[in-house]
């Protein structure tokens, strides 16, 4: 089986993940949290970084650092995994779904710009499968209308736009360290801002609220997030070999893109103009075809030994979605019928991808012309 994602870990990170255990130090203290965050900081050109327990918490603790709260509209993409939705929700604010891009798949700024309303407090945007959103248009827009901008980098560790990290390219940012994302320390996460003030807040909503100067003081309703030293001596370990990391991901996409490029059955997620992303798993639309056609590639490359995965689906159709909030969202709902992720992680090599590419274009002749 070729998996659709599968870590790369060596024995760095194994040699740093037994020296955090033979030091005793296994909890939320530790040098190994310390350094995770300076090298954040110094990959991402933020100057605070603060480490958690994982991608979804590190959204929330955003979020309550910017002050969002029950009354607020937070504008997203409908096309998401479903922790953007999620976040927005925990802190009781009212998530207001807008399109994507048709080029990109990131959120459209012209739909935001519409979306605008008296109660918006903030624009929470999302670099899908790697691809930064536009953030120079998103600046704009949030500084017009006194927004904060939020920007959801689960997937785009590495990535720039403009010449500028993601991480670096909103008020506040957050990563994932998941076990398929560009680098992991098995769960965690992290938030990045150039804000003193995002991140004292931050810091503090993540340890239980506890006052910075006085222990076992909590002056504020705070959260367990914490990533614990084991945790990000792993995570350390992988930014040490970020570049490695990164460089063999993008020579796997230039592969995909080599072998499926003149074929018009599929149409990769494009690259906008000063964009460099990080690709995180590489996925395409099966132009013109349905979800069950979709499927039934999935299903064959499956045959054939190969894990395969559909592209998000809406987070507005989420069944616990309240029905005043389901937004049609035409240009997603197309990337999402017909989109499918196909395997990309470091290791992958030419012939696998080759593997790869062959099955899923024996899989589309198969399909029936008329359906």
């Amino acid at each position: 089986m070729i998996p659709v994602s599968e870590p790369d870990l060596g024995d760095l990170e194994r040699r740093y993940l037994l020296d955090a255990f033979d030091s005793g130090w296994i909890s939320s203290r530790g040098a190994y949290v310390e350094r995770a965050e300076e090298l954040l900081s110094q990959l991402t050109g933020a100057p605070h970084a603060a480490v958690c327990n994982n991608g979804t918490t590190a959204l929330h603790l955003a979020l309550l650092a910017a002050g969002i709260g029950e009354g607020d509209e937070v504008v997203i993409p409908g096309l998401t995994y479903v922790a953007t939705l999620n976040a927005v929700y925990y802190v009781r604010a009212t998530p207001v779904v807008v399109d994507v891009r048709d080029d990109t798949w990131c959120i459209d700024p012209e739909a935001v710009e519409r979306a605008i309303t008296p109660r918006t407090r903030a624009i929470l945007a999302v670099d899908l499968y790697g691809q930064t959103a536009d953030y120079d248009a998103l600046r704009r827009i949030a500084d017009a209308h006194d927004l904060v901008l939020i920007a959801d980098a689960a997937e785009s560790l590495g990535a720039t736009w403009g010449g500028r990290a993601a991480g670096s390219l909103a008020d506040i940012s957050t990563f994932s360290f998941f076990g398929n994302k560009v680098i992991t320390s098995g769960e965690g996460g992290a938030v990045t801002t150039p804000r003193a003030d995002f991140h004292a807040a931050v810091l503090q909503l993540r340890n239980q609220g506890n006052h910075p100067t006085r222990r076992y003081f909590h002056d504020m309703v705070g959260y367990n997030y914490r990533m614990t030293n084991v945790a990000a001596a792993i995570l350390t370990a992988q930014l040490e070999r970020a570049p490695e990391l990164i460089a063999q991901r993008r020579r796997v996409v230039a592969e995909y893109e080599r072998l499926l490029g003149g074929d018009d059955r599929v149409r990769a997620q494009d690259t906008a103009p000063g964009a460099s992303p990080t690709p995180w798993i590489y996925s395409v639309r099966l132009v013109g075809r349905s979800a069950a056609e979709r499927d039934a590639v999935i299903a064959a490359l499956a045959d054939r030994g190969i894990e395969s995965r559909p592209v998000f689906p809406l987070v507005q159709d989420m069944p616990f979605v309240p029905e005043a909030q389901r937004a049609q969202t035409p240009i997603g709902a197309a990337i999402s019928r017909e989109g499918i992720s196909l395997p990309t992680f470091p290791r992958l090599d030419d012939a696998a991808v080759a593997e790869v590419c062959t099955a899923l274009q024996d899989a589309l002749t198969a399909l029936r012309t008329d359906g």
